[in-house]
């Protein structure tokens, strides 16, 4: 079979999808959950508007940020073997980005299919667009039809009656990022959304050396600096905020006890922020911190009998020479 589509078709797909997203996130109930609680957090969706997703993407090309170039690589070596172990299947990415690792997968499908599905999901409506567009004409006989959301939400928006097999796949370690119980949650939604025989993909950062990582997530061109900042001024706009950059200084840590990375966002003197829109006025004590973001590091082998847990069986795992990083193909 052969999908075919046009870039109106994935325009109204976009409108559509962002249109859902907005309306279910327009109280900013996880913002204010955050602000109002002790200590201070934000979820790290946030760093992710237009600006933001160009910053990461900025960031994967930094020589301290090993993590992208290191999966690409191990990406390049097996795509051909992991299309040979899943055969021709519907491909879904969560959290896309650019889908410039996701050219690897692409080409080697290419090889077994004439045809293929591509899903993107990605919170960022404009990187998604150009990217989804990019795509189409690079590959014309693919389907291809982004969804913006969170990954939930779009897991939800999936055809669970599509009859051909399908892959999810979750690269860059974004897992990380969650927490133990949002981990839980979304493997649990992504089972729901796969068939007996569906395939899942998951690419995760091994546990190494705290000067690895930390500089990894602090590079010397301030670019994850203003990264880390640019979560306030997506605040200021999506909420009519008056957060002022200039009185917040971000700091990354390592925690070796919970193995994971740390961002925080240190208030520099005492002020009062307003969010209109939410309704909300806070205040930060001089030196009060934000928690914004978390990267969880892995053991492959732990990750595997978590997978277990979760109704998955490992197929076959890959690494680079150094073993930083590391991918795991399971089926349900």
């Amino acid at each position: 079979m052969k999908f075919q589509t046009r870039n109106i078709d994935i325009i109204t797909s976009l409108k559509i999808m962002n249109e859902h997203y907005q309306s279910l996130n327009k109280e900013g109930e996880d913002v204010i959950q955050g602000l109002t609680q002790s200590p201070k957090t934000l979820p790290q969706k946030y760093f992710y508007d237009d600006y933001g997703s160009e910053l990461f993407e900025q960031i994967c090309e930094l020589p301290e940020y090993y993590l992208t170039r290191t999966e690409a690589g191990i990406l390049h070596k097996y795509a051909d073997e992991i299309a040979q172990i899943t055969g021709a299947c519907e491909l879904v990415e969560l959290g896309s980005g650019n889908s410039t690792k996701t050219l690897f997968l692409l080409d080697a499908y290419q090889k077994f299919a004439s045809s293929c599905r591509y899903i993107p999901i990605d919170i960022s409506g404009g990187i998604l667009k150009s990217s989804v567009i990019k795509l189409q004409q690079k590959y014309p006989a693919f389907f291809i039809g982004g969804l913006i959301g969170t990954y939930q939400q779009a897991l939800i928006k999936l055809e669970s009656t599509f009859t051909q097999s399908r892959m999810i796949f979750f690269l860059g370690s974004s897992l990380g990022n969650f927490n133990l119980q949002e981990c839980d949650d979304l493997l649990r939604q992504i089972t729901r959304t796969l068939q007996v025989g569906d395939y899942f993909l998951l690419g995760i950062d091994l546990q190494k050396p705290k000067e690895i990582l930390e500089q990894a997530y602090n590079d010397s061109q301030g670019v994850t600096a203003a990264f880390d900042l640019n979560i306030l001024s997506h605040l200021n706009w999506r909420f009519q905020g008056n957060f002022d950059l200039n009185l917040f200084t971000p700091q990354v840590i390592y925690n070796q006890t919970n193995a994971q990375i740390e961002t925080y966002l240190h208030c520099q003197k005492s002020h009062k922020v307003s969010l209109e829109a939410l309704d909300l006025q806070v205040l930060f004590a001089d030196g009060e911190s934000i928690l914004t973001q978390i990267s969880r590091k892995f053991d492959l082998g732990i990750m595997q009998k978590q997978l277990e847990t979760y109704g998955f069986k490992t197929l076959k795992t890959w690494t680079d020479p150094k073993e930083w990083f590391g991918l795991v193909l399971c089926q349900a």
